[in-house]
């Protein structure tokens, strides 16, 4: 097994203390999910890590990552005892950066984030060794704790970088300090916490702060408020790489043509001729795909192999990920088609997964009962910001809502979007996505497609979860 980090080693990058001689091949900060031989960091969140650091012991960690010896365990067992464990964490993972020789390319943007990030992870892994997060680990201790994993061996690291607030983006970026960095677009996410679309543009923007001397910024000026990426990204010394529909892209789409079967798109990458097919539907996964052709290219890599590749690569669960339902196993034509995208939300993101929904048919109910319908299950659009009642009413004059045939709505929120919508339109409305959940076997018949959507706070995701019950297979 290959070791990461040993004791010596990890004292002298945090200055902590350790109580005896360990090493680990890998890092954890949760014990439910840490596997034997991890060093388990006990950093305090929503609960104090320190408590779960037997657990972590039983479960097989080399050792932990602790402040002070915790109560019930030996002060014999490998500890390595720090002022903080965050910081220890982020020195961890400026160590792992600093001895790495990989070619690192960093994501942001209001949404697409992880879908690009795990495109670049297939559309790189016949090119090189390929280090990313599991998960969305993209925030302050996502982003230290997904470097401090990082192989020594690695060719290529991606690294998703999010943020809540102002000033979130620039140490995260200064951090990893990446070769390439990909904007995927910005729209109206996080308005709670910023006065404008501009103001969101300008913190994105302070990923290219943090590039290596000749680094890459790769953007889609379409998706650009006025110009504030492609003015910072210069000032920061960057080469600008530009992807997307605008005449002065780069990598440029020429068109995209979303079927069932998913998305065929034309387009120029490193001044050719190139198609690229999605197994996934959606114009805007065509787009990322561009940006992340991009950010291959920038860094050495060659972008026609990672486009055929990107054949292979499907939206993860609660991201846009399609499913078959077979309702009753003796009729495989009893079926719906479900669309997870539960995982988060912005009007953005909104919009492109009704234009999936709208280029998605829906199947026949049987000899004589017609076509299914095109529902939409939607759950809140969080920290919009003053403008969140207006924002989400707005929803109802999207062109795509008008192939949708019923539209079921959960949250305070989405009482707006149900009241704006025209009555033929109107389904449930509840104040919250438990509501709606008992009524889940009344929302859906056999050849419907439904798209399930909202921001992660509004658990519509557990909707996702009680359609898939319905299905006469168990759940994933």
């Amino acid at each position: 097994m290959l070791m990461l980090w040993k004791s010596e080693d990890a004292e002298a990058v945090t200055g902590g203390r350790s109580t005896a001689e360990w090493s680990a091949s890998g890092v954890s900060i949760d014990s439910r999910t840490l596997k034997p031989g991890d060093l388990f960091a006990a950093l305090q969140d929503q609960r104090d890590g320190h408590e779960f650091v037997g657990d972590a012991f039983r479960r097989g960690a080399a050792a932990a990552l602790v402040e002070r010896i915790p109560e019930g365990v030996p002060a014999a067992a490998p500890m390595l005892v720090v002022e903080s464990c965050l910081a220890a964490l982020e020195s961890l993972g400026r160590a792992g950066r600093d001895r790495c020789h990989a070619k690192v390319i960093a994501v942001t943007g209001s949404s697409g984030k992880t879908s690009s990030k795990e495109m670049l992870r297939v559309a790189l892994d016949t090119q090189g060794k390929v280090h990313a997060a599991e998960q969305s680990f993209n925030n302050h201790w996502g982003v230290p704790l997904t470097l401090a994993r990082m192989p020594q061996d690695t060719d290529f690291a991606v690294i998703e970088i999010g943020m809540n607030n102002p000033g979130e983006i620039r140490p995260l970026s200064g951090m990893t300090r990446p070769h390439a960095a990909l904007v995927t677009m910005v729209s109206t996410a996080h308005l709670a916490a910023f006065a404008s679309v501009e103001e969101i543009a300008r913190e994105k923007a302070t990923i290219f702060c943090g590039l290596e001397r000749g680094g890459t910024a790769i953007i889609n000026p379409e998706r650009d408020p006025s110009g504030i990426l492609d003015r910072t990204a210069r000032s920061c010394g960057a080469t600008v790489l530009k992807f997307g529909s605008a005449e002065t892209a780069d990598f440029k789409l020429l068109e995209a043509r979303v079927a069932s079967s998913g998305t065929i798109a034309k387009a120029i990458i490193d001044g050719h001729f190139q198609t690229i097919k999605l197994a996934a539907m959606g114009r805007h996964f065509v787009e990322n795909a561009l940006g992340v052709l991009g950010a291959v290219s920038s860094v050495g890599a060659d972008p026609v192999i990672a486009a055929l590749r990107l054949c292979d690569w499907l939206p993860p669960k609660g991201r846009g990920s399609r499913q078959k339902i077979v309702l009753d196993e003796f009729d495989e034509d009893s079926a719906i088609d479900l669309i997870d995208d539960a995982f988060n939300a912005n009007p953005a993101s909104l919009e492109a997964a009704l234009e999936v929904l709208r280029a998605s048919e829906p199947q026949s109910r049987g000899a004589g009962q017609g076509n299914g319908r095109r529902i939409a299950i939607l759950g809140d659009m969080l920290e919009l910001g003053p403008d969140e009642a207006k924002i989400h009413a707005g929803i109802a004059k999207l062109p795509a809502m008008e192939a949708v045939g019923t539209v079921h709505c959960a949250g305070p929120l989405m009482r707006h979007l149900h009241d704006a919508l025209p009555v033929r339109k109107r389904g449930c409305w509840r104040s919250s996505a438990e509501e709606l959940e008992d009524k889940a076997h009344r929302l859906a018949s056999p050849g419907d497609v439904i798209l399930v959507k909202g921001s992660k706070g509004s658990r519509i995701s557990i909707i996702a979860s009680a359609l898939r019950k319905l299905g006469t297979e168990p759940e994933n």
